[in-house]
């Protein structure tokens, strides 16, 4: 079997789905599904503290690195190179999500043997299919890949053949990044149309775009989606809380715009897993569009994943507003938040609050 190293974390849960984990002797750091990936070797580090930073001071880093040509990432050459990778499985899509072109090229030359190079750029959900096809050929697994294309485009089917029978599909915005507003792209905008919504700021089939407040003030979203790249649940919450909340330290309009977008005055903002169901393209970009499915015709659709999936935004814990009892007590002088007041926040501020859901 061939020792496969991933730079890609939707390329490891390609590898495990197709029943290869075993073959997966390499990964990157974000790489966390399934869980028992954590416990591989590491080759590919961000270089960025990006856990201590807000996203603005990460766009602006981002864009600095990039525009001096340095790398976002570091590969261990020396670790790579006593792997001894078959093949190595990365992308050219996105400097910005893992290591692309020339920091590939540039590694493959202190390996002692060229490896095979498989790589993984899409920009729709078919060429999702696609590379996993290419997989599955290039490691013996070509049935096993076949079989998952064909039942995930059968819900697929199944599902846009549903959401063509309500009369209205909502507005809907996907918001991929919050300081600064990015619209979604590549392929997002094909699952909300999948899903029946309408997101006419979304840039299908292509990068995500940065857009201004007034734009979105403008689209009057009725569904809104916040899913930054890179974040899972509970760290989209939180920063939903340090940029839109009462104790945000934003001092501009930004707040008071997003209070007053349609969908957050009727309360149909949502936080979701984009690791899991958005951002990464893998083989769960189709639970993900059953998930907007459920969110954006929620009478219609259910949803049966996980609850860590996503969570409503609470709109008036953001504007500050608590009731004693439901939300806290007193004992003494000191304020105690309810284990109810703290998930509907939806994240560990690691204040050691004893209610804390999160520890």
């Amino acid at each position: 079997m061939k020792r496969i190293v991933s730079f890609l974390p939707s390329a490891t849960e390609m590898v495990c789905t197709l029943g290869l984990s075993d073959c997966l002797v390499g990964v990157t750091h974000e790489c966390d599904y399934p869980p028992e990936v954590k416990n591989k070797t590491v080759v590919v580090r961000n270089v960025l503290p990006i856990e201590t930073m807000s996203q603005g001071e990460v766009d602006r880093a981002v864009a600095e690195r990039l525009r001096d040509g340095q790398s976002l990432y570091q590969i261990d050459e020396n670790l790579l190179a006593s792997l001894a990778p078959d093949l190595i499985l990365t992308q050219n899509l996105c400097q910005v999500c893992a290591p692309s072109g020339n920091e590939v090229s540039q590694v493959l030359k202190v390996l002692p043997k060229t490896p095979e190079i498989l790589w993984m750029t899409p920009q729709s959900l078919g060429e999702i299919f696609d590379n996993l096809r290419d997989l599955g050929a290039a490691t013996g697994r070509l049935a096993e890949a076949e079989a998952i294309i064909n039942d995930g485009r059968a819900r697929l089917e199944k599902l846009a053949d549903e959401t063509s029978k309500p009369s209205h599909r909502p507005r809907v915005f996907c918001m991929e990044w919050l300081d600064p507003v990015y619209a979604c792209g590549h392929w997002v905008p094909e699952m909300v149309k999948i899903a029946g919504g309408v997101d006419n700021l979304g840039h299908d089939g292509g990068a995500s775009v940065r857009i201004s407040w007034e734009e979105l003030a403008e689209w009057a979203p009725e569904v809104l989606i916040i899913m930054p790249c890179g974040f899972d649940l509970k760290q989209t919450m939180e920063q939903i809380s340090q940029h839109f909340g009462l104790y945000s330290s934003r001092t501009t309009r930004i707040p008071s715009l997003f209070f007053d977008l349609p969908a957050v005055r009727e309360g149909r903002a949502y936080a979701v897993d984009a690791n899991s169901y958005f951002a990464r393209p893998g083989p769960r970009v189709v639970d993900g569009t059953e998930l907007l499915a459920h969110l954006i015709h929620p009478g219609q659709f259910g949803w049966n994943g996980p609850p860590s999936a996503y969570q409503p935004v609470d709109v008036s814990l953001l504007q500050g507003f608590s009731t004693e009892g439901k939300d806290y007590y007193w004992e003494g002088d000191a304020m105690v938040f309810t284990a109810s007041y703290l998930a509907r926040r939806g994240y560990c501020c690691d204040s050691g609050c004893r209610h804390c859901p999160y520890s």
